[in-house]
């Protein structure tokens, strides 16, 4: 039997604002921070306390609404959202459901298969839960409380059920975050929880429309959880169908150590939460005026700024997706090239993406710590275009101004190591080498023509590196041209 899957996504993105969605306490890194530290009566729900809307956060999200080509709605309605769970003080959480902010939006995502677009049903602003630690100590289990996280300001994002392939959940994933990065609404940090992925699975036997039931997977923060707990689900379904038996509607958990999914609880249906207008708080009416405001300041999103980089620059689309991955790289580029108006934009991407990153990954460092400047770079590149230098001396320059920040012409000149391109000076160093290696020239002459390169490399060594390549080999050529 042949099965199809289809998968619809849920996404919690926190906002970087620097107060809560209806309170005033201040947003602390709940991975840092110790616990109940920015805790007041109205995020712990004490009887009798009023939310206040935040207005960043609802600015925030109208800028991933319109990122996503979602209509944005010019009164959205909070409501209360019931359920009892120990990390919710009040009991219920203040969200958005028959009337959100953002809906029926868009995001193009590329695969193998080709490019498709995923449909986002609604952007809705909501509330974040605390958070639970669960403890065993002699033989008896408990859990602890940290209510930091409580009332921190959350976009919901929901797609419809248009996946069809774990692929294509990685890539929605991939380009969310990114745009969400953008935007400048959330760090995009999954190992800090501040983006949370969840996903509805249901299998049914291909060449039919029969869905199994949905089992939803919570809290994915890594793209390799997300991969390998939506396979590893997907598998139990088929496996439960294959045997006959009946795939229930629950939420689950995923084991990082163990790599399987664990039920949390039946899954619930939107009637289970008894959703009804939050009576604290009025209707979220926008302006439009402001709406415009808002979507005037949008940044150049990622894709746009990718297909940009293709056509302006003549870049591969490897190499321009990996550029504008992270805005300030993407930035650091086009200062380069504009310090160096000369310079070729895919040299100047071989360097960054090659040496650069290199760097950066041995080091830990971003693009906004390394001692290199994007004029120091572009001031490398242009030495290295004029023949000044050549690669390999360009490269270790490059790695003493990332150690030093020093700039190019300071180390060239303290280490002399400025390229020799004197026609002379080069024919003298190659006779030097021939003269100097006769039963190696013979070889050359009797037919082994592959030592061009070891008499090159002589040559380069006897000139520390510094020999202009192009000069030299066509020197070294035409003196092994007239020992014939």
């Amino acid at each position: 039997m042949e099965y199809e899957v289809v998968i619809g996504m849920e996404v919690h993105t926190e906002m970087l604002t620097e107060s809560k969605m209806f309170c005033a306490c201040p947003v602390v890194d709940s991975t840092q921070a110790a616990p109940n530290i920015a805790v007041c009566p109205v995020c712990s729900g004490m009887p009798g306390v009023l939310p206040v809307i935040n207005q960043k956060a609802v600015e925030y999200a109208v800028r991933v609404g319109l990122a996503l080509e979602c209509e944005i709605a010019p009164v959205s309605i909070f409501a209360r959202k019931n359920y009892f769970y120990p990390d919710l003080p009040k009991g219920y959480q203040i969200s958005q459901f028959e009337e959100p902010l953002a809906s029926n939006g868009r995001l193009k995502i590329k695969t193998s298969q080709g490019e498709k677009t995923i449909r986002i049903l609604r952007a809705h602003l909501e509330e974040d839960a605390g958070k639970l630690t669960h403890m065993e100590r002699d033989g008896e289990t408990y859990s602890l409380v940290d209510l930091n996280r409580a009332g921190v300001a959350l976009l919901e994002i929901v797609t419809e059920p248009d996946f069809r392939s774990v692929e294509e959940v990685v890539a929605y994933g991939r380009a969310l975050r990114d745009i969400i990065r953008y935007v400048g609404v959330n760090s995009g940090d999954m190992s800090k929880g501040v983006m949370r992925f969840e996903a509805n699975i249901s299998v049914l036997e291909k060449g039919t429309d029969v869905i199994n039931p949905r089992a939803e997977i919570k809290n994915l923060n890594s793209f390799r959880a997300m991969e390998r707990a939506i396979n590893y689900q997907i598998e139990q379904q088929i496996a439960k169908m294959e045997r006959g038996e009946t795939v229930e509607q629950e939420t689950l958990g995923w084991d990082e150590a163990r790599q399987v999914t664990y039920s949390q609880r039946s899954k619930e249906d939107a009637h289970d939460y008894r959703y009804f207008p939050e009576p604290d708080l009025p209707p979220l009416e926008l302006d439009q005026a402001w709406i415009d405001e808002i979507a005037a300041a949008l940044p150049e999103l990622p894709q746009a700024k990718a297909e940009r980089f293709q056509s302006q620059y003549g870049l591969s689309e490897v190499d321009a997706n990996v550029l504008v991955g992270e805005q300030t790289i993407a930035n650091f580029f086009e200062t380069v090239l504009a310090a160096g108006p000369d310079l070729p934009p895919r040299l100047t991407a071989n360097w960054m993406t090659g040496e650069l990153f290199g760097w950066m990954n041995a080091c830990g460092e971003t693009i906004d710590c390394v001692k290199v400047t994007p004029q120091g770079l572009a001031d490398l590149l242009v030495l290295l275009e004029k023949g000044e230098i050549n690669a390999p001396t360009a490269k270790t320059v490059l790695n003493e101004m990332l150690k030093t920040g020093q700039s190019a012409e300071e180390i060239i000149e303290a280490k002399g190591l400025r390229q020799v391109s004197d026609t002379d000076a080069i024919a003298d160093m190659v006779r030097e080498v021939l003269d100097a290696n006769p039963k190696e020239l013979e070889t050359y002459l009797g037919g082994k023509v592959s030592l061009s390169n070891w008499f090159f490399g002589q040559v380069m060594r006897a000139a520390r590196g510094k020999a202009n390549p192009q000069v030299l080999r066509e020197e070294l050529m035409r003196q092994l041209e007239r020992q014939k």
